[in-house]
């Protein structure tokens, strides 16, 4: 792993202020400044200089001053001096922020604020991280603020705080609605840009950031910031403990890839007046290389940078006991001194085998509005992505194909979406599996899901930007109507619309993400694009309506599925030829119950399918599950699967026609033919006469090296008859000879997401083309994106 250790072996990772036997050290890295002073400050008056004295230079850049001036409670700011010439701002005349404070002191715009020396004494009294497993992971994107901002069972004097999240109000709705782990949108302290205070706005999301080691004070109580920037963090840590104590994760959403400092133009309260050529990406004119869309990028090819975001990674990781980070706009952070992305950068290798780090997961958001910035499957083995290819297709497969279809225009077929649903196997390489997908429908940024089935175009005129700001493209669909509306059979289909959308989300293969609201379908009236709404816009609303509770149940029966369903989470991608601990062995029928061909994946005409699902896992029980899904507006009858082996009964788990959750259990046969209503979802639990039990003798035969699903390859069908006798005595054991293993190439798979000939379906098999990425195809893949 890259140390990043400045020329001449100064240490860079332990930097800022280091308190030590009554006296503090301090060590600020600027490779080009030829002077570095520590000015400190009354604690009542910001103003009011007390103290001033020089560091002085060690090698490789480190400047370092041991002092009795610096104890708990110092406010404290630089003065940098240097050279003038391209890529260089230094003024030794501006005062300037420690890029490693610990604490802030709140000042009233960018050049008032002042770092504060901290003393960390908390007791986290023996809780631990929960450690959730990412299959059985399911993320809440929320804002800290807006979650709890209108809460009634929250205290007002917690509205919008860390100690609010934290109130057991909230811990209960999130067990209930069955997350894992809330995702935070930025809590490092930031500010809001000159341009929106001009205009009575704010930034409300965070994604400006002031310092990356400081919580953001305005998100605690009255009381703690009274007390001062330890207030804040114990606040803070203190919520980090009660949501550990109750079993929930903590991921907060990092912004390594630029500061508040904007472009050149821009204020200069840290960064860019202690070495501005060294921590920003710039051409050899002195000109910013802006891969980020606001002004400035990180550039985390020197090790400075690079060094300043690993640092604040085990501060958070280790000190705040933070549970992951997802990476804002991470290709920029992968990009090398060429400003090129690559997938072995040694920042991004270097986080991902850092051992303070282990354990922590790494999600990130893989693109920037650089060239070359689109980088989804391409980031190294261990870290997660947000999935914007499974984003795009469930959206067009729910909404933007059905608009077309009511004018005439014929959708595309459902194998996309079922390559999505399946676990985006031709994105992801086989060992990053299903779990490197972080799948979501809606985020922070663009509609939420309300709005999504809603409008068919953005609504940002709040934003003071004509409407010119926010995405054109959403792939929603309003139903007919733009807006609210009092009519009962538009309303009716924008709610089984999101039914549908949260039913895909929480019953495919790969890592849930839900964004806060989603669940009860909140609304921000249109707009796509509410950084700047601080108010009641984008506040969660806790007053619903029935039809909203009735959302709410879905949400909590899906995550409870999928708790139960080992079939929904496979950890692996299962392959044709091999047995796969973990994955889910799938086959795909068509609407009449037969395996689905080839020439079905890509048929406009073809938009209903049968998804079955076995598990393999290791350490749980056997499971397989049947789901139908249901793509045209027309209600279809579906003929469930006989050539399941051993089947014997479908027991209904869900259907996202109920406006709730019925609770009711119904059984059919194989060979039922069942109604389905238009744009609808069901889920089945597959119960054999006799399944094999994880771990038994009978399973470990059942499955070694996919024996018993390639039976077809040599056997002919065979009748329910003895099917059923078959699954009492036992799967079949046969060996994997040459000849065999040559009988089960790519060209004999029965559909593009099959990797295995299930028994009894060879006479419907079908060809499959090898895998887009020439990774082969796994047992998981369709033919199409």
């Amino acid at each position: 792993m890259p140390d990043f250790s400045a020329p001449g072996g100064a240490v860079l990772d332990d930097l800022g202020v280091r308190l030590h036997d009554g006296v503090a050290t301090l060590r600020v890295w600027s490779k080009n400044a030829s002077s570095v002073e520590l000015v400190t400050f009354d604690e009542t008056d910001l103003d009011w200089v007390t103290d001033q004295v020089e560091l002085e230079r060690r090698p490789g850049g480190v400047w370092e001053v041991t002092t009795p001036l610096l104890q708990p409670g110092t406010r404290y700011a630089l003065r940098v001096g240097g050279p003038h010439g391209p890529g260089n701002t230094f003024n030794p005349e501006t005062l300037l922020l420690d890029p490693y404070a610990r604490g802030l002191a709140e000042g009233d715009g960018y050049a008032e604020w002042r770092a504060v020396v901290i003393e960390d004494g908390f007791d986290w009294g023996g809780v631990t991280k929960p450690a959730v497993p990412l299959d059985r992971t399911v993320i809440y994107e929320a804002h800290l603020k807006g979650i709890t901002k209108r809460h009634p069972d929250v205290p007002p004097a917690l509205h919008g705080t860390y100690a609010g999240l934290a109130h057991p109000a909230m811990i209960e709705y999130l067990r209930e609605i069955g997350v894992t782990t809330i995702e935070l949108l930025p809590i490092h302290a930031f500010v809001s840009e000159p341009r929106l205070l001009e205009r009575g706005l704010a930034n409300y999301w965070g994604y400006n950031t002031l310092n990356f080691f400081t919580p953001h004070a305005a998100y605690a109580s009255d009381e703690s910031r009274k007390q001062g920037p330890e207030a804040v963090l114990t606040e803070f840590k203190g919520m980090v403990k009660l949501l550990h104590e109750a079993g929930l994760e903590v991921v907060l959403d990092v912004v390594y890839n630029h500061t508040s400092e904007e472009g050149l133009g821009g204020p200069r309260s840290s960064f860019r007046g202690i070495d501005n050529a060294s921590y920003y990406r710039q051409d050899s004119s002195g000109a910013y290389i802006d891969t980020t869309g606001v002004g400035n990028t990180l550039n985390t090819a020197t090790d400075a940078a690079a060094r300043l975001v690993l640092d604040s990674l085990r501060y958070w990781a280790n000190d705040m006991q933070i549970d992951g980070f997802r990476f804002d706009l991470a290709a920029a952070l992968g990009r090398d001194a060429g400003h090129e992305f690559t997938r072995d950068h040694p920042l991004l290798t270097a986080i991902r085998d850092d051992p303070a780090l282990q354990g922590v997961k790494l999600i990130a958001e893989p693109w920037d509005v650089g060239l070359g910035g689109w980088q989804t499957g391409n980031f190294p083995d261990g870290w997660l992505e947000w999935n914007d290819r499974y984003r795009d297709r469930v959206r067009n497969f729910w909404l933007s194909d059905i608009d077309y279809a009511r004018r005439a225009s014929a959708p595309v077929g459902i194998g996309g979406f079922a390559t999505r649903l399946a676990g985006s196997s031709n994105t992801y390489s086989k060992e990053r599996g299903p779990l490197a997908s972080i799948n979501f429908v809606t985020a922070h940024d663009g509609f939420t899901l309300h709005d999504l089935v809603t409008y068919d175009v953005k609504h940002n005129e709040a934003n003071g930007e004509d409407n010119r700001d926010g995405a054109d493209t959403n792939r929603s669909f309003n139903h007919g109507v733009e807006g609210p509306t009092s009519d009962q059979g538009v309303n009716a289909a924008r709610r089984k619309a999101m039914r549908n959308l949260l039913g895909t989300l929480l019953l495919s293969a790969g890592i849930p993400m839900l964004t806060a609201g989603d669940e009860t379908g909140r609304t921000q009236g249109g707009n796509n694009n509410a950084y700047a709404q601080d108010s009641a816009l984008t506040w969660v609303d806790w007053e619903h309506e029935p039809w909203q509770e009735d959302l709410r149940a879905h949400v909590s029966t899906l995550t409870r599925l999928r708790r139960e369903n080992a079939a929904l989470r496979p950890k692996r991608y299962a392959r044709r030829d091999v047995h796969t601990p973990h994955a889910s062995v799938m086959d795909w029928y068509n609407q009449y119950g037969e395996m689905m061909e080839e020439s079905q994946w890509t048929d406009p005409g073809n938009r209903t399918l049968q998804y079955s699902a076995v598990s393999t896992p290791v350490d749980e029980r056997l499971n397989r599950i049947l789901l139908i899904v249901h793509g045209t507006e027309s209600p279809v009858d579906v003929t469930l699967p006989t050539s399941i082996d051993g089947a014997t009964r479908f027991v209904s788990l869900w259907s996202s026609a109920d406006e709730r959750p019925s609770g009711e259990q119904e059984e059919f046969a194989p060979g039922d033919v069942i109604p389905v209503p238009g744009t609808s979802m069901r889920l089945f639990r597959v119960e054999c006469r006799r399944p094999p039990t994880t771990g038994s003798p009978e399973h470990r035969g059942a499955v070694h090296s996919g024996m018993w699903q390639l039976v077809p390859a040599l056997t002919p069908p065979r009748s329910a008859a003895d099917r059923r006798s078959r699954c009492d005595r036992g799967p079949t054991r046969l060996p994997l000879t040459r000849a065999r293993a040559a009988s089960l190439s790519p060209n004999r798979a029965p559909s593009p997401l099959t990797g295995s000939l299930r028994r009894g379906s060879s006479a419907r098999s079908s060809r499959s083309p090898s895998s887009p990425s020439g990774k082969g195809t796994t047992a998981s893949e369709c033919m199409c994106a």
